[in-house]
């Protein structure tokens, strides 16, 4: 092997080929080569690219490498979120980046696909990396260059605006699935962006909240998400808006330089999230790289802290240099990229149907409710405005405007063909009723009202009340935010301008009406009498469109009453409930929004063979969960939603997705309820004071009931647990049981171990914790052999003293399953150092010894797994107690 590999790649190589034997990849050495010379390797050998950055680097002026470390405007936008210039006369190219947890989001038509935790929910590596590969596939088609996803921040509130981009609770989960997305997004040439780094676990001030967190909680619940993705190669991290223990998170040494640099051997760039730099020297000499998406402190200001010699050019030189070398690891630098594809609609739209269908989760079906068959699939009454309009995606950095998306009813209707009886109900109105003329005065109609461009347009009058009520005002209004009409109620503005960047985080189901016009909403207490109500609007350059409507007790008792009756009318009913998320806000209750638990107790008080589909971004609490035939959670399930619910619903496909996150019984049972010092936080200050007990680990520790717990899933089908064998496999261990599928439909079981504390580990430990899971396909009848294997990392804690990982030796508990509380089997194993040994060598010849396996690796293309586990750990104990020696985390 010319030249020789750093003692940081050397280590960041040896991570990524552990990551791939501890989750049972095949073909080791094979994963490896591709780990050194993929589009997500490390750089590579001094003679290759390393050199042709520096000699990039040393041809550029000073202003031409600030350039590459910060956001401009871009000439030829193609509406994508970020872009740096380039360097034309040096043959640099420019950078694209676009948001993308879901699909690409440009201004252009592109695949939606189903949320991130609905991906999850179907518990598959594969199916990740095959959503990975459908999104970079699509964002090189589409002119970019840097997608800005994953999001693997674990769902820690459940109140969390952004709990539909993530992947859960857990962390061996999101670690998992993270690193497999990574390799599909970057196996198809577009670098990915795995964020926030970190702990950025709510909205609700995210740019100011400072989180306080012990390490070993870090360590062992948000980090190894993102350390997973380091270890798969991701090109690029983005960090967060948040302070970490005082400091914001994109000017923590500690984080950027001491955990991702040094610790995990990252070599990409790290950019920040949009507006969320602070400073200048302090940022870029804690080691960040990028500011987006301006050049505040990034631009004019480092600049002159370098004349002003505050800031060494050697730091905008490793700045720079960071950038290039991820350029020219996926080819951009010496045009060795392969050509941009074509979009392929279809081949996305075909991932986007296959994710869903095994994303969606079957939480309760009694008296088989499900699947619709027969009389119940001849007779239905479908219920709820989400039945009717497609829910495509939440809203903000990850709403796509979709190819196509058909609504529920009409995929239903399709699906019951010709004689059914396919009828549909509001039950709900999200987009108000027209104002009754004879409640104003003037009655000026408020109606389709248009004003021409660079015209003006009022009204000043009365709005007349019967009765005291709440009404929710509904405004519909085309165009920008910024141009939208103004509208007063007895002095007070409905729709105030929201704050920072709230108002353009739109999107998703309720934000816009069918019609595509703009929507804001406001309720408000009314007392009977006479209101005044006024409105300005200007028609600004291209002119402006809008109405005013309302709900009130009035119209919703009448739309529920007509739900009532088509339920009465049918054999069955479809009820779809709706929650609709955003960047930017967090919920405040985990339950429905507006009157649905209403509607929904109404119509199943009229029809008990009634299945609620639950299009919402996190977990809800069901009051009338009693009362329904089933419940099926579809998450935001993309363009194809409507094919996939009516898929599952008429027993088409056989659901087999599981919870990634418990779900509470109410707003008061769950980590976060009664402490506001765990969330929202106080004065500005977020104390993760759970510990490493977070999502259904709480839920065990206080021996709470959750309503569903992590993990549950129902199916069509039943299955069975047999002959466990555990047996230890150098440090870590492997479980091996047989599944069967005992009922008369094919489907697919996810098989989930569980493992229980160590007694010999003096540290606070979970009772039971996810430690590997497998998704079997199985015939009816078919039984399967499977084999989990839980690495020694899985097993070990983060202990502060010793500053490392330690193995939780001694005699554990493992559960076989298919949640976390529902254990099939159980057994006993003494778990000890194996391969490992339980003394490594000294540190300066475990370095030399590194190196040297290395070397033999990439020429012998077969190594000793035991001999190269030993010697990374051995480096990576080394190089933590000699970085920890001088700068402990803080």
């Amino acid at each position: 092997m010319p030249g020789a590999l750093s003692r940081r790649s050397a280590l960041s190589f040896l991570g990524g080929a552990m990551a791939v034997a501890a989750t049972g990849g095949g073909g080791w050495p094979a994963a490896a080569a591709e780990r050194v010379s993929g589009p997500g390797a490390a750089p590579g050998p001094a003679s290759g690219p390393a050199s042709r950055v520096d000699t990039l680097i040393g041809r550029m002026t000073l202003e031409e490498k600030v350039s590459l470390l910060h956001g401009a405007k871009d000439p030829h936008s193609l509406g994508q979120a970020g872009y740096t210039p380039g360097v034309p006369r040096l043959g640099i190219p420019p950078l694209r980046l676009a948001d993308g947890p879901a699909g690409v989001r440009v201004a252009r038509r592109a695949t939606a696909l189903p949320a991130p935790v609905l991906l999850a929910s179907a518990f598959d590596p594969a199916l990740a990396r095959e959503y990975g590969r459908a999104i970079g596939r699509e964002g090189r088609a589409l002119g970019q260059d840097v997608l800005l996803s994953p999001m693997v921040n674990l769902i820690r509130a459940p109140y969390a605006g952004r709990n539909f981009e993530t992947f859960g609770e857990d962390p061996l989960l999101a670690s998992e699935l993270v690193a497999e997305e990574v390799r599909g997004i970057q196996g198809e040439g577009l670098i990915a962006t795995v964020k926030h780094f970190a702990l950025n676990n709510q909205e609700h001030e995210r740019e100011s909240i400072d989180v306080v967190v012990d390490e070993r909680t870090m360590r062992e619940t948000e980090l190894p998400g993102f350390e997973a993705a380091v270890r798969a190669g991701a090109g690029a991290v983005m960090g967060a808006y948040n302070k970490v223990n005082g400091a914001f998170a994109g000017e923590s040494e500690p984080l950027l330089t001491g955990v991702l640099r040094e610790d995990w051997g990252f070599d990409g760039w790290v950019m920040t999230d949009w507006h969320a730099a602070h400073s200048t020297a302090a940022a870029l000499g804690a080691g960040l790289d990028m500011e987006m998406p301006d050049s505040k402190y990034f631009g004019a200001a480092l600049l002159r802290a370098v004349a002003d010699g505050a800031v060494p050019e050697a730091e905008v030189d490793r700045a720079a240099g960071r950038v290039l070398t991820v350029m020219d690891r996926f080819g951009l630098l010496d045009g060795g990229a392969p050509p941009r594809p074509g979009r392929d609609p279809g081949a996305g739209a075909r991932t986007a149907l296959k994710v869903a269908t095994a994303g969606g989760i079957l939480l309760r079906n009694e008296h088989g409710t499900l699947p619709l068959t027969g009389p119940a699939a001849r007779s239905i009454a479908v219920v709820g405005p989400a039945g009717s309009i497609p829910f495509v995606s939440g809203g903000g950095s990850a709403h796509v405007v979709p190819d196509h998306a058909a609504s529920p009813l009409e995929a239903m209707r399709e699906r019951a063909g010709k004689g059914a009886r396919v009828e549909y109900a509001l039950g709900e109105d999200v987009f108000g009723k027209k104002l009754p003329a004879a409640a104003l005065s003037p009655a000026t109609g408020l109606e389709e009202r248009k004003v021409a461009a660079g015209k003006s347009w009022s009204h000043d009058g009365t709005l007349t009340v019967a009765e005291a009520d709440e009404w929710t005002f509904v405004l519909h209004f085309s165009g920008p935010p910024a141009g939208r009409p103004k509208v007063l109620l007895d002095g007070e503005e409905l729709f105030p301008f929201r704050p920072g960047l709230g108002e353009y985080f739109t999107g998703g189901f309720l934000s816009a009406a069918p019609d595509g016009l703009a929507v804001r909403r406001a309720a408000v207490a009314l007392t009977a009498g006479k209101h005044r109500l006024k409105v300005t609007a200007k028609g600004g350059g291209e002119g402006l469109t809008f109405r005013l409507r309302r709900t009130t007790s009035a119209t919703r008792a009448a739309d529920v009453d007509k739900a009532v009756r088509a339920a009465r009318a049918a054999h069955s009913v479809v009820l779809f409930a709706h929650e609709d998320a955003t960047e930017g806000r967090d919920r405040t209750t985990i339950a429905l929004p507006g009157h649905q638990n209403a509607l929904i107790a109404a119509v199943t008080t009229a029809n008990p063979r009634t299945t609620v589909v639950l299009n919402t971004s996190s977990c809800t609490s069901m009051p009338w969960l009693d009362r329904t035939g089933a419940v099926l959670q579809m998450y935001y399930p993309g363009q194809e939603g409507a094919a996939a619910t009516t898929a599952l619903l008429f027993g088409d496909a056989n659901p087999s997705g599981r919870l990634t996150q418990s779900f509470p019984v109410s707003d008061d049972r769950h980590p976060m309820a009664k402490d506001p010092r765990r969330y929202p936080g106080v004065n500005g200050r977020e104390e993760y004071s759970e510990g490493i007990r977070v999502g259904y680990r709480w839920y065990d520790a206080e021996d709470v009931r959750p309503l569903f717990p992590f993990g549950h899933g129902l199916s069509y089908t039943t299955f069975a647990y047999a002959g466990l064998r555990l047996r230890r496999r150098g440090s870590g261990l492997e479980a091996v049981f047989t599944v069967r599928n005992t009922g008369r439909r094919a489907g697919a079981e996810v098989a989930q171990v569980y493992v229980g504390p160590s007694p010999e580990l003096p540290l606070d430990q979970a009772e039971r914790a996810l430690a590997g899971f497998r998704r079997v396909h199985l015939r009816p009848g078919e039984a399967r052999q499977v084999t989990v294997r839980v690495a020694a990392r899985t097993l070990s804690s983060w202990d502060t003293e010793r500053q490392g990982w330690v193995l939780g030796t001694g005699r554990r508990t493992v559960e076989v399953g298919s949640s976390s509380r529902d254990p099939r089997l159980r057994g006993r194993i003494e778990v000890r150092h194996g391969g490992l040994g339980r003394s490594w060598p000294e540190a300066p010849s475990a370095v030399a010894e590194v190196s040297s396996a290395v070397a033999a690796f990439a020429e012998d293309g077969y190594a000793s797994m035991a001999r190269v586990q030993l010697m990374a750990h051995a480096s990576i104990e080394a190089s933590t107690k000699e970085r920890r020696a001088d700068r402990p985390f803080r």
